[in-house]
């Protein structure tokens, strides 16, 4: 498995720390910055991780900022992103095993390092359930072709 990884400065040591678990784990990774506590723009991270999962480059990815939240927006605005905000095992676990989420996003102002390490464990070695869930994502693939195309309800 490759892992796209990216934060803006708000979120860039919690990335660190989860490089650091990717490295242990041995988890091969690309850090798509940014690289210094210098004030950035999140958007511009998100997009950069997101489009290389989207592309089919990397399989999952990672993106930290201050709360999660700002990442998770801009990720999931890329055709194909099911980016989950999560700061706890269970909704880690679940954003695979229902959702197949391929970005999981954190907040560093809100979890900590271990915490952190915890429930990117949990996304990661989750297992899509299929069925009715397959479904439900289907519809969601079918709802991003109906905007891609102009199309209303």
């Amino acid at each position: 498995m490759q892992v796209a990884i990216g934060s803006d400065h708000g979120g860039i040591k919690l990335k660190n720390e989860l490089i650091a678990y990717f490295e242990e784990q041995g988890i091969a990774y690309h850090d798509f910055g940014t690289y210094t506590n210098d004030s950035v723009d999140y958007p511009d991270f998100a997009r950069a991780v997101a489009e290389a999962v989207a592309s089919g480059k990397f399989e999952r990815g990672v993106l930290c900022c201050g709360t999660g939240i700002g990442v998770s927006i801009a990720a999931n605005k890329i055709p194909g992103i099911r980016a989950a905000l999560c700061h706890d095992t269970f909704s880690a676990r679940m954003a695979t095993e229902h959702n197949m989420a391929n970005i999981i996003t954190l907040g560093e102002r809100v979890i900590g390092p271990g915490l952190a390490r915890d429930i990117v464990g949990a996304w990661l070695n989750a297992k899509f359930a299929g069925g009715r869930h397959a479904r439900r994502l289907e519809k969601i693939a079918a709802l991003e072709r109906e905007i891609a195309a102009g199309e209303k309800r």
